[in-house]
């Protein structure tokens, strides 16, 4: 599968940093937004979690923060880091509860779904 994953690079044209490695993230569960044709949900976007986010999700039948052991998931909690699908992301900002993002870890093919300027106004790692 590996062999079919794109170039890591972020929206901002440089090299796609790390998401979190705790919880470890992505697609590949290599830390990273890193996708690939077969990532249908294109879990590219690195968000910080939030509590209303959290909420947001589990209402729209994404429960992200209840621990699933049996997958090794122990669960989100607000401030953790995660590769969130793209549209869910657009989703939740137009529903007004999107977490912010760090735009050095998320992939450049989130640009595909959601505008820069929507990316932006949410940018935690960018002044």
């Amino acid at each position: 599968m590996d062999s079919d994953m794109e170039a890591s690079v972020n929206v901002l044209g440089g090299q796609l940093n790390i998401c979190s490695r705790d919880p470890i993230t992505g697609f590949f569960r290599n830390g990273r937004c890193d996708t690939c044709s077969e990532d249908n949900g294109r879990h590219t976007v690195c968000a910080l979690m939030t509590a209303e986010f959290l909420a947001f999700s589990k209402y729209l039948g994404n429960d992200l923060s209840t621990p699933r052991p049996e997958y090794g998931f122990s669960g989100l909690k607000p401030k953790d880091q995660w590769c969130l699908c793209a549209a869910r992301f657009l989703q939740a900002h137009q529903e007004g509860v999107a977490p912010r993002v760090l735009l050095k870890s998320t992939h450049q093919r989130t640009l595909d779904i959601v505008p820069i300027d929507i990316l932006q106004r949410y940018a935690a790692d960018i002044e």
